[in-house]
Protein backbone atom coordinates (compact mmCIF):
# COMPACT_ATOMS: atom_id res chain seq x y z
CA UNK A 1 0.00 0.00 0.00
CA UNK A 2 1.52 3.27 -1.05
CA UNK A 3 1.62 6.22 1.31
CA UNK A 4 3.16 9.64 0.93
CA UNK A 5 5.65 10.13 3.73
CA UNK A 6 6.42 13.48 5.20
CA UNK A 7 8.58 14.60 8.10
CA UNK A 8 6.71 16.07 11.03
CA UNK A 9 8.62 19.08 12.38
CA UNK A 10 6.98 18.67 15.77
CA UNK A 11 8.28 15.25 16.71
CA UNK A 12 10.87 14.21 14.16
CA UNK A 13 8.94 11.07 13.32
CA UNK A 14 7.85 10.09 9.87
CA UNK A 15 4.11 10.47 9.56
CA UNK A 16 2.21 9.13 6.58
CA UNK A 17 -0.52 11.11 4.96
CA UNK A 18 -3.61 9.09 4.28
CA UNK A 19 -3.59 7.53 0.82
CA UNK A 20 -6.73 7.30 -1.26
CA UNK A 21 -6.92 3.55 -0.63
CA UNK A 22 -6.59 4.08 3.12
CA UNK A 23 -9.25 6.79 3.11
CA UNK A 24 -11.61 4.45 1.30
CA UNK A 25 -11.07 1.85 4.04
CA UNK A 26 -11.67 4.46 6.75
CA UNK A 27 -14.92 5.44 5.04
CA UNK A 28 -15.96 1.80 4.71
CA UNK A 29 -15.34 1.11 8.40
CA UNK A 30 -17.41 4.11 9.38
CA UNK A 31 -20.17 3.01 6.99
CA UNK A 32 -20.20 -0.49 8.50
CA UNK A 33 -20.36 0.96 12.02
CA UNK A 34 -23.45 3.00 11.16
CA UNK A 35 -24.87 6.16 12.75
CA UNK A 36 -23.92 6.72 16.38
CA UNK A 37 -24.81 8.94 19.32
CA UNK A 38 -22.84 12.17 19.22
CA UNK A 39 -20.13 11.26 21.73
CA UNK A 40 -19.37 7.91 20.10
CA UNK A 41 -19.38 9.49 16.65
CA UNK A 42 -16.84 12.02 17.93
CA UNK A 43 -14.70 9.09 19.09
CA UNK A 44 -14.84 7.66 15.56
CA UNK A 45 -12.61 10.31 14.03
CA UNK A 46 -10.46 9.41 11.05
CA UNK A 47 -7.51 9.21 13.44
CA UNK A 48 -9.33 6.75 15.69
CA UNK A 49 -10.51 4.57 12.81
CA UNK A 50 -6.98 4.64 11.42
CA UNK A 51 -5.55 3.39 14.74
CA UNK A 52 -7.97 0.46 14.70
CA UNK A 53 -7.15 -0.31 11.08
CA UNK A 54 -3.42 -0.11 11.82
CA UNK A 55 -3.84 -2.47 14.77
CA UNK A 56 -5.53 -4.97 12.42
CA UNK A 57 -3.14 -4.49 9.50
CA UNK A 58 -5.72 -2.51 7.52
CA UNK A 59 -8.16 -5.41 7.40
CA UNK A 60 -11.56 -3.67 7.25
CA UNK A 61 -13.58 -6.55 8.69
CA UNK A 62 -11.24 -7.11 11.64
CA UNK A 63 -10.87 -3.39 12.33
CA UNK A 64 -14.64 -2.91 12.24
CA UNK A 65 -15.11 -5.77 14.69
CA UNK A 66 -12.49 -4.27 17.00
CA UNK A 67 -13.99 -0.79 16.80
CA UNK A 68 -17.51 -2.09 17.45
CA UNK A 69 -16.28 -3.85 20.57
CA UNK A 70 -14.58 -0.67 21.75
CA UNK A 71 -17.71 1.40 21.12
CA UNK A 72 -19.73 -1.17 23.06
CA UNK A 73 -17.20 -1.03 25.90
CA UNK A 74 -17.18 2.78 25.95
CA UNK A 75 -20.98 2.97 25.93
CA UNK A 76 -21.17 0.63 28.94
CA UNK A 77 -18.03 1.48 30.90
CA UNK A 78 -18.18 5.24 30.17
CA UNK A 79 -14.46 5.93 30.69
CA UNK A 80 -14.89 9.63 29.89
CA UNK A 81 -17.15 9.98 32.94
CA UNK A 82 -14.57 8.78 35.48
CA UNK A 83 -13.42 11.67 37.66
CA UNK A 84 -10.64 12.16 40.18
CA UNK A 85 -12.89 11.68 43.20
CA UNK A 86 -13.86 8.24 41.87
CA UNK A 87 -10.29 6.94 41.88
CA UNK A 88 -8.30 9.26 44.19
CA UNK A 89 -7.74 6.49 46.76
CA UNK A 90 -6.02 4.37 44.09
CA UNK A 91 -3.62 7.23 43.29
CA UNK A 92 -2.39 8.04 46.79
CA UNK A 93 0.91 6.15 46.58
CA UNK A 94 1.88 7.34 43.10
CA UNK A 95 1.66 3.87 41.58
CA UNK A 96 0.56 5.45 38.27
CA UNK A 97 0.58 9.13 37.39
CA UNK A 98 1.04 11.42 34.43
CA UNK A 99 4.32 13.33 34.47
CA UNK A 100 4.14 17.12 34.19
CA UNK A 101 6.33 16.98 31.07
CA UNK A 102 6.30 15.24 27.70
CA UNK A 103 9.14 13.38 26.02
CA UNK A 104 11.18 14.96 23.24
CA UNK A 105 8.55 13.91 20.69
CA UNK A 106 5.67 15.56 22.53
CA UNK A 107 4.26 12.30 23.89
CA UNK A 108 2.60 12.31 27.30
CA UNK A 109 4.45 10.25 29.90
CA UNK A 110 2.79 7.85 32.35
CA UNK A 111 5.04 6.89 35.26
CA UNK A 112 4.29 3.54 36.87
CA UNK A 113 5.62 2.11 40.12
CA UNK A 114 4.28 -1.42 40.67
CA UNK A 115 5.88 -1.69 44.12
CA UNK A 116 3.60 1.16 45.28
CA UNK A 117 0.45 -0.93 44.85
CA UNK A 118 -2.08 -0.02 47.53
CA UNK A 119 -5.19 -1.89 46.44
CA UNK A 120 -6.34 -5.49 46.17
CA UNK A 121 -9.27 -4.68 43.92
CA UNK A 122 -8.80 -5.61 40.28
CA UNK A 123 -11.82 -3.49 39.41
CA UNK A 124 -10.39 -0.48 41.20
CA UNK A 125 -6.97 -0.88 39.63
CA UNK A 126 -8.39 -1.20 36.11
CA UNK A 127 -10.67 1.79 36.67
CA UNK A 128 -7.70 3.89 37.75
CA UNK A 129 -5.66 2.67 34.78
CA UNK A 130 -8.48 3.69 32.43
CA UNK A 131 -8.67 7.11 34.09
CA UNK A 132 -4.92 7.54 33.58
CA UNK A 133 -5.17 6.51 29.94
CA UNK A 134 -8.05 8.92 29.30
CA UNK A 135 -6.11 11.69 31.03
CA UNK A 136 -2.99 10.96 28.98
CA UNK A 137 -5.04 11.15 25.77
CA UNK A 138 -6.68 14.37 26.97
CA UNK A 139 -3.24 15.94 27.32
CA UNK A 140 -1.77 14.82 23.99
CA UNK A 141 -0.84 17.68 21.65
CA UNK A 142 -2.90 17.83 18.43
CA UNK A 143 -0.11 16.34 16.30
CA UNK A 144 0.64 13.40 18.60
CA UNK A 145 -1.40 10.24 19.26
CA UNK A 146 0.92 8.13 21.38
CA UNK A 147 2.30 8.09 24.90
CA UNK A 148 5.30 6.75 26.79
CA UNK A 149 5.16 4.48 29.83
CA UNK A 150 8.08 4.79 32.23
CA UNK A 151 8.01 1.89 34.68
CA UNK A 152 10.14 2.06 37.83
CA UNK A 153 10.84 -1.37 39.33
CA UNK A 154 12.49 -0.07 42.51
CA UNK A 155 11.26 -2.19 45.43
CA UNK A 156 9.42 -4.61 43.17
CA UNK A 157 8.96 -8.14 44.54
CA UNK A 158 7.04 -11.32 43.82
CA UNK A 159 3.98 -10.14 45.75
CA UNK A 160 3.52 -7.40 43.13
CA UNK A 161 2.97 -9.94 40.34
CA UNK A 162 -0.57 -10.77 39.20
CA UNK A 163 -1.13 -12.70 35.98
CA UNK A 164 -4.85 -11.96 36.24
CA UNK A 165 -4.34 -8.20 36.38
CA UNK A 166 -1.80 -8.46 33.58
CA UNK A 167 -4.36 -10.23 31.41
CA UNK A 168 -7.05 -7.66 32.14
CA UNK A 169 -4.65 -4.79 31.55
CA UNK A 170 -3.47 -6.21 28.24
CA UNK A 171 -7.09 -6.64 27.15
CA UNK A 172 -8.06 -3.04 27.95
CA UNK A 173 -4.96 -1.42 26.51
CA UNK A 174 -4.65 -3.45 23.31
CA UNK A 175 -8.33 -3.80 22.47
CA UNK A 176 -9.63 -0.38 23.53
CA UNK A 177 -6.58 1.90 23.21
CA UNK A 178 -4.93 0.54 20.05
CA UNK A 179 -1.77 2.24 18.81
CA UNK A 180 -1.64 4.55 21.83
CA UNK A 181 1.61 3.14 23.17
CA UNK A 182 4.69 4.61 21.54
CA UNK A 183 7.31 3.28 23.95
CA UNK A 184 7.45 1.43 27.27
CA UNK A 185 10.67 1.64 29.30
CA UNK A 186 11.08 -0.98 32.01
CA UNK A 187 13.64 0.59 34.33
CA UNK A 188 15.76 -1.76 36.46
CA UNK A 189 13.45 -4.81 36.42
CA UNK A 190 14.77 -7.54 38.77
CA UNK A 191 16.07 -10.83 37.45
CA UNK A 192 12.98 -12.74 38.57
CA UNK A 193 10.86 -10.50 36.34
CA UNK A 194 12.28 -12.14 33.22
CA UNK A 195 10.33 -15.44 33.58
CA UNK A 196 7.20 -13.39 34.37
CA UNK A 197 7.77 -11.43 31.16
CA UNK A 198 7.91 -14.76 29.30
CA UNK A 199 4.46 -15.55 30.72
CA UNK A 200 3.13 -12.09 29.87
CA UNK A 201 4.30 -11.93 26.25
CA UNK A 202 1.63 -14.29 24.86
CA UNK A 203 -1.01 -11.80 26.08
CA UNK A 204 0.58 -9.06 23.99
CA UNK A 205 0.61 -8.30 20.30
CA UNK A 206 4.09 -8.69 18.73
CA UNK A 207 4.15 -5.01 17.77
CA UNK A 208 3.44 -4.13 21.44
CA UNK A 209 6.32 -6.28 22.61
CA UNK A 210 8.59 -4.50 20.14
CA UNK A 211 7.84 -1.19 21.86
CA UNK A 212 9.14 -2.45 25.22
CA UNK A 213 12.72 -1.58 26.22
CA UNK A 214 14.57 -2.95 29.24
CA UNK A 215 16.87 -0.31 30.70
CA UNK A 216 19.32 -0.93 33.56
CA UNK A 217 20.98 1.98 35.38
CA UNK A 218 24.28 0.10 35.59
CA UNK A 219 24.38 -0.26 31.80
CA UNK A 220 26.73 2.31 30.21
CA UNK A 221 24.18 2.83 27.43
CA UNK A 222 21.30 3.56 29.82
CA UNK A 223 21.97 7.29 30.09
CA UNK A 224 22.09 7.70 26.32
CA UNK A 225 18.80 5.83 25.91
CA UNK A 226 17.12 8.13 28.42
CA UNK A 227 18.73 11.26 26.98
CA UNK A 228 17.48 10.37 23.52
CA UNK A 229 13.88 10.28 24.77
CA UNK A 230 13.68 12.76 27.67
CA UNK A 231 14.84 16.20 28.76
CA UNK A 232 17.13 15.14 31.63
CA UNK A 233 16.41 18.31 33.62
CA UNK A 234 12.74 17.33 33.76
CA UNK A 235 13.24 13.59 34.21
CA UNK A 236 13.05 12.31 37.79
CA UNK A 237 16.26 11.35 39.56
CA UNK A 238 14.90 7.81 40.00
CA UNK A 239 15.37 7.38 36.24
CA UNK A 240 18.77 9.06 36.07
CA UNK A 241 17.38 12.57 35.54
CA UNK A 242 18.03 15.80 37.41
CA UNK A 243 14.62 16.44 38.95
CA UNK A 244 14.65 15.60 42.66
CA UNK A 245 11.13 16.81 43.55
CA UNK A 246 9.29 13.54 42.97
CA UNK A 247 5.58 12.73 43.33
CA UNK A 248 3.35 14.86 45.53
CA UNK A 249 -0.22 13.60 45.87
CA UNK A 250 -1.68 16.99 46.83
CA UNK A 251 -0.21 18.80 43.84
CA UNK A 252 -1.13 15.93 41.56
CA UNK A 253 -4.73 15.97 42.82
CA UNK A 254 -4.94 19.68 41.92
CA UNK A 255 -3.69 18.96 38.40
CA UNK A 256 -6.17 16.15 37.90
CA UNK A 257 -9.13 18.21 39.14
CA UNK A 258 -8.19 20.92 36.67
CA UNK A 259 -7.93 18.33 33.90
CA UNK A 260 -11.35 16.93 34.84
CA UNK A 261 -12.85 20.33 34.06
CA UNK A 262 -11.59 20.03 30.48
CA UNK A 263 -13.28 16.68 29.79
CA UNK A 264 -16.81 17.88 28.86
CA UNK A 265 -15.49 20.28 26.21
CA UNK A 266 -13.04 17.62 24.97
CA UNK A 267 -16.01 15.45 24.00
CA UNK A 268 -17.58 18.06 21.77
CA UNK A 269 -16.90 18.50 18.08
CA UNK A 270 -15.30 21.89 18.66
CA UNK A 271 -13.17 20.75 21.59
CA UNK A 272 -11.96 17.36 20.36
CA UNK A 273 -8.60 17.25 18.55
CA UNK A 274 -9.37 17.26 14.84
CA UNK A 275 -7.24 14.32 13.74
CA UNK A 276 -9.44 13.97 10.68
CA UNK A 277 -12.64 14.18 12.70
CA UNK A 278 -15.58 13.60 10.41
CA UNK A 279 -19.32 13.34 10.99
CA UNK A 280 -20.86 9.91 10.57
CA UNK A 281 -21.93 9.32 6.98
CA UNK A 282 -25.61 9.02 7.82
CA UNK A 283 -26.83 9.56 4.28
CA UNK A 284 -25.01 6.47 3.01
CA UNK A 285 -26.32 4.13 5.69
CA UNK A 286 -29.23 1.69 5.51
CA UNK A 287 -32.25 2.44 7.63
CA UNK A 288 -32.79 0.15 10.59
CA UNK A 289 -31.25 -0.44 14.00
CA UNK A 290 -27.80 0.81 14.83
CA UNK A 291 -25.83 -2.39 15.10
CA UNK A 292 -22.64 -2.60 17.15
CA UNK A 293 -22.55 -6.36 17.21
CA UNK A 294 -19.08 -7.76 16.93
CA UNK A 295 -19.82 -9.70 13.73
CA UNK A 296 -19.43 -7.12 11.00
CA UNK A 297 -19.85 -8.96 7.73
CA UNK A 298 -22.34 -8.25 4.97
CA UNK A 299 -24.91 -10.74 6.22
CA UNK A 300 -25.28 -8.74 9.42
CA UNK A 301 -25.96 -5.61 7.41
CA UNK A 302 -28.51 -7.52 5.36
CA UNK A 303 -30.33 -8.67 8.47
CA UNK A 304 -30.29 -5.12 9.82
CA UNK A 305 -31.82 -3.77 6.61
CA UNK A 306 -34.63 -6.31 6.77
CA UNK A 307 -35.41 -5.75 10.44
CA UNK A 308 -37.90 -3.14 11.69
CA UNK A 309 -36.50 0.27 12.58
CA UNK A 310 -35.70 0.63 16.27
CA UNK A 311 -35.73 3.75 18.37
CA UNK A 312 -32.78 2.59 20.44
CA UNK A 313 -29.21 1.57 19.72
CA UNK A 314 -28.39 -2.11 19.70
CA UNK A 315 -25.13 -2.51 21.57
CA UNK A 316 -25.56 -6.20 22.30
CA UNK A 317 -23.43 -8.89 20.78
CA UNK A 318 -25.06 -12.18 19.85
CA UNK A 319 -23.83 -13.77 23.07
CA UNK A 320 -25.20 -10.88 25.15
CA UNK A 321 -28.62 -11.30 23.55
CA UNK A 322 -28.72 -15.04 24.18
CA UNK A 323 -27.59 -14.56 27.77
CA UNK A 324 -30.35 -11.99 28.27
CA UNK A 325 -32.92 -14.38 26.85
CA UNK A 326 -31.75 -17.13 29.21
CA UNK A 327 -31.94 -14.76 32.15
CA UNK A 328 -35.49 -13.70 31.27
CA UNK A 329 -36.62 -17.32 31.00
CA UNK A 330 -35.00 -18.49 34.24
CA UNK A 331 -35.89 -17.68 37.87
CA UNK A 332 -33.98 -14.79 39.37
CA UNK A 333 -30.97 -15.90 41.39
CA UNK A 334 -30.51 -12.54 43.07
CA UNK A 335 -26.97 -12.14 41.71
CA UNK A 336 -25.79 -8.53 41.53
CA UNK A 337 -23.30 -8.01 38.75
CA UNK A 338 -21.88 -4.96 40.49
CA UNK A 339 -20.78 -1.67 39.05
CA UNK A 340 -17.68 0.43 38.85
CA UNK A 341 -14.43 -0.70 37.38
CA UNK A 342 -13.87 -3.56 35.03
CA UNK A 343 -11.93 -3.62 31.82
CA UNK A 344 -13.93 -6.16 29.83
CA UNK A 345 -17.37 -6.02 28.32
CA UNK A 346 -17.59 -9.55 29.69
CA UNK A 347 -17.41 -8.94 33.43
CA UNK A 348 -17.05 -12.59 34.47
CA UNK A 349 -13.31 -12.37 34.98
CA UNK A 350 -13.39 -9.07 36.83
CA UNK A 351 -16.25 -10.18 39.04
CA UNK A 352 -14.26 -13.20 40.19
CA UNK A 353 -11.91 -13.15 43.15
CA UNK A 354 -9.89 -9.98 43.60
CA UNK A 355 -6.25 -10.11 42.62
CA UNK A 356 -3.26 -9.98 44.87
CA UNK A 357 -1.31 -6.77 45.21
CA UNK A 358 -0.10 -6.92 41.61
CA UNK A 359 0.10 -3.80 39.55
CA UNK A 360 2.84 -5.26 37.43
CA UNK A 361 0.14 -6.13 34.95
CA UNK A 362 -0.51 -2.44 34.47
CA UNK A 363 2.47 -2.53 32.25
Amino acid sequence: MSTALKKSPSNGHEKSSTSREQQEKITEVRRLIGPLPDRLSIYCSDASVTRHLTARNWNVKKATKMLKETLKWRSEYKPEEIRWEHIAHEAETGKIYRANYTDKHGRTVLIMRPSCQNSKSTKGQIKYLVYCMENAVLNLPPDQEQMVWLIDFHGFNLSNISVKLTRETAHVLQDHYPERLGLAILYNPPKFFEPFWTVVKPFLEPKTCNKVKFVYSNDPNAKKIMEDVFDMDKLEAAFGGNDTVGFNINKYAERMREDDKKIPSFWTRDGHPSGGLQPVLRNELPSGPINLQSDSDASDRERAENSPSLAHINLESDSDASDKEKAENSPSDGVNSGGGGGGRVDNNVLDSEESRNGVAGTH
